[in-house]
């Protein structure tokens, strides 16, 4: 639940819109950016969270160009080594995003800070998976809980988000070979998708807030699978690009019937 104040409605920093506006000229010479599905008018004013799949270190700037082609001015919930960079840690803090601070002590104040930007009536988007997915196949790994926490102390609805095709424009180990990357993403222009799905029913969750929790979690990574699954049509099995930097880690693989050999 929120508390009793009312928070003031938080105003989009005016270096946030030029930044989400020049994302989309900045992705445009990398891949042919496809954006689909309809966010409701009425969810657009907030609060609402995106939860979005992690594929690749570019995800970010591709989901700022596909965020302002249907006009929402996410704040993203980001590792604390962003943060702590000169330049762009104070550009992070200057546009509102919400510090994770991961294996720290800190770790505990992100929710509430996240509950607070969305009781204030922002959109805030977050990777449920907590890193970039490491699945052999590419699908979303277990997710972390944090997103239904959130959901749970702020009401706000949760709506499911895929993206496809970033793993083709820059590889896991970026900034290592960064530059050939970039160049090859230049020259053939991947098509990468992103598309935006219904927000996910939480209603009629077990009584128990642990159960809540752990069922509201699986719901959400389940409602990313279903929107994801369009979007790699004829490589759901396995992906069609590659990226051989990638490692594999099969300690949060989830089971998923029908997608897996």
């Amino acid at each position: 639940m929120t508390s009793g104040v009312a928070e003031p409605v938080w105003r989009v920093p005016l270096l946030w819109r030029f930044l989400l506006v020049f994302a989309r000229v900045l992705v445009f010479p990398l891949c042919r950016l496809r954006v689909s599905g309809v966010v409701p008018a009425g969810l657009r004013a907030g609060p609402l969270i995106l939860a979005v799949n992690h594929v690749s270190p570019v995800d970010p700037v591709v989901m700022m160009a596909a965020c302002s082609r249907v006009g929402l001015a996410p704040r993203f919930m980001a590792t604390g080594g962003v943060f702590r960079a000169p330049v762009l840690g104070s550009i992070m803090r200057a546009c509102g995003h919400i510090r994770v601070d991961r294996r720290s002590a800190r770790v505990a104040e992100a929710l509430p800070a996240a509950a607070a930007a969305l009781t204030a009536s922002s959109t805030v988007l977050v990777y449920p998976e907590g890193r970039i997915g490491l699945d052999p196949w590419m699908w979303p790994e277990r997710g972390k809980t944090g997103v239904a926490r959130m959901a749970a102390l702020s009401g706000a609805p949760v709506v499911p988000v895929a993206q496809w095709g970033t793993h083709a424009v820059m590889p896991y180990v970026a900034p290592r070979r960064l530059v050939r990357a970039l160049a090859y993403a230049v020259l053939r222009r991947p098509v990468v998708r992103v598309r935006f799905g219904e927000p996910v029913d939480l209603s009629g969750l077990p009584v128990g807030p642990g159960a809540r929790v752990t069922v509201a979690t699986r719901l959400i990574v389940e409602g990313i699978d279903a929107v994801l699954a369009p979007l790699r049509a004829g490589e759901l099995q396995v992906p069609r690009f590659v990226d051989r930097t990638r490692p594999v880690d099969m300690s949060r693989v989830r089971r998923r019937s029908g997608c897996r050999r």
